[in-house]
């Protein structure tokens, strides 16, 4: 769902942050603590006891179960999203690049005992076994795939080939896996060698036309139809990442730098809520676009000290977290309980103007009074006191928005509380992984220790 980005944001008109924009899977178990409803008074001293480091694996826990209770049968793999009110809802639809996000997710649970280490590495050699057998198209998987014979399903009518962006999120766990394993047993060090090769087999050179930048679709039907090509900033930076450091098919620093960065393009010098930009936001330049661009590319990748010839990544991405908390704290349309510890705007499940269940990319430029719990929560590596802020709003209204994987993708004050008692795989991903980084830096270590991606890091000109 990341690409409805494109379609959903250019056609709104930005102006400063202080204006009024006018214009089936098994059921898991709960594992939150127990509380008295009897009494109220013994119902908030429950809730105190919750330190933060109990409230993150509180919060980790919960949000697991998504990739482990509820993932598509077969596979083992992320499924495009589990309603738990129709459970039976699109069942075997399996997301590439949220199976990324899923496979990082293990590896949290593994560490933190969610689960057992030999537990985590049969549901990995699962999930490797079919991606194997999957659909593949010059190397690169599609955006969806039938978990139960690994066929493609069509995201879009001319969407029905190789996904390149979602490749690049599926390959960014692969990578992870294969560092974490690689020391292990013999059967965990055939996981990572099994891990590793599939990536190498992404033909990324191929995907740019003999032309200095990388398009993101090709259908076996439609060719290059779509002829969306990839530049920033976005969520796309981690194709270009493992497009150079593809050991067999790499990209050279030219297509880098006129994709990607549009030849210093990339740079912006204005401000949102009297923060820097640092970068052009695509579609979103005045005030920044939705917050799953400051995480999908950075679940391994680590920003803190990335730099190449235009931009410094680790200010860029604390400035588009804060900017976003900042509008939210601004709150210019007066919306219901935004503020400093109940923000965060980004693409999810949204509400329609009849109630209805829907999907928009939320951000300070198409703000329609939707919160979703990923965007603070996954930005806690770059705000941990307002991420935590938020996350304890969250947890106190845990009875409307905590359900049987985590909380819930989106919800609305401003309407009567109105929650999509719902979940996506690209959403609930960033929350586990994210917050590992925060806590542990895990993610970010093994992705940065691949000797692979520090070639392509070095051979892009990064400093990191």
């Amino acid at each position: 769902m990341s690409k409805l980005f494109v379609s959903i944001l250019v056609s709104f008109l930005f102006i400063s942050c202080t204006s009024d924009d006018s214009d089936g899977g098994a059921i898991g178990v709960s594992e939150l603590p127990e509380t008295p409803v009897e009494n109220e008074q013994e119902v908030e001293e429950e809730e105190v006891k919750l330190t933060d480091e109990e409230l993150l694996d509180l919060t980790q826990k919960e949000t697991f179960k998504y990739f482990w209770n509820f993932a598509q049968t077969e596979s083992g793999a992320a499924r495009e999203r589990y309603h738990p009110q129709e459970p039976s809802n699109d069942p075997n639809t399996v997301t590439v690049g949220g199976t990324g996000f899923g496979l990082m997710g293990i590896l949290v649970a593994m560490e933190r005992g969610f689960v057992s280490r030999s537990e985590g590495v049969e549901r990995l050699s699962n999930i490797i076994s079919f991606l194997e057998s999957a659909d593949r198209f010059h190397g690169a998987w599609p955006h969806w795939l039938d978990g139960r014979n690994g066929k493609t399903l069509p995201f879009s009518e001319k969407d029905n080939g190789a996904d390149l962006v979602e490749t690049s999120f599926l390959v960014q766990g692969l990578i992870c896996v294969k560092e974490y394993l690689k020391e292990g047993s013999s059967e965990e060090k055939a996981v990572a060698e099994k891990a590793d090769a599939l990536w190498k087999g992404v033909e990324w050179d191929w995907f740019t036309q003999n032309k200095n930048t990388l398009y993101w679709h090709w259908s076996p039907d439609f060719g290059f139809d779509i002829n969306l090509e990839l530049k920033g900033y976005n969520e796309v930076l981690i194709t270009y990442v493992m497009a150079s450091a593809s050991p067999d098919f790499s990209i050279t620093k030219e297509t880098y730098e006129n994709g990607w960065a549009s030849s210093g393009a990339i740079d912006n010098g204005a401000s949102a809520c009297e923060i820097p930009l640092i970068v052009n936001h695509a579609g979103s330049s005045q005030k920044g676009g939705p917050l799953f661009w400051a995480h999908y590319s950075y679940m391994g990748l680590d920003p803190s000290n990335l730099a190449d010839a235009f931009v410094n990544y680790g200010d860029a991405t604390l400035n588009h977290a804060k900017i976003n908390y900042a509008y939210c704290v601004d709150n210019p349309k007066n919306y219901k309980d935004y503020g400093g510890d109940c923000w965060g705007l980004t693409a999810s499940y949204s509400r329609n103007a009849d109630g209805s269940l829907g999907y928009n990319a939320h951000s300070p430029s198409n703000d329609t009074g939707v919160i979703s719990p990923t965007a603070a929560l996954s930005s806690m590596p770059y705000t941990p006191e307002e991420s935590m802020k938020a996350l304890r709003y969250f947890y106190g209204k845990k009875d409307q928005l905590l359900g049987p994987a985590g909380f819930y993708d989106a919800f609305s004050p401003q309407y009567d509380f109105w929650v999509a008692d719902a979940y996506l795989a690209i959403d609930q991903g960033p929350i586990l992984v994210m917050i590992e980084n925060h806590r542990s830096g895990l993610l970010w270590q093994l992705f940065m220790q691949n000797e692979d991606v520090q070639r392509g890091l070095d051979n892009l000109g990064f400093t990191y």
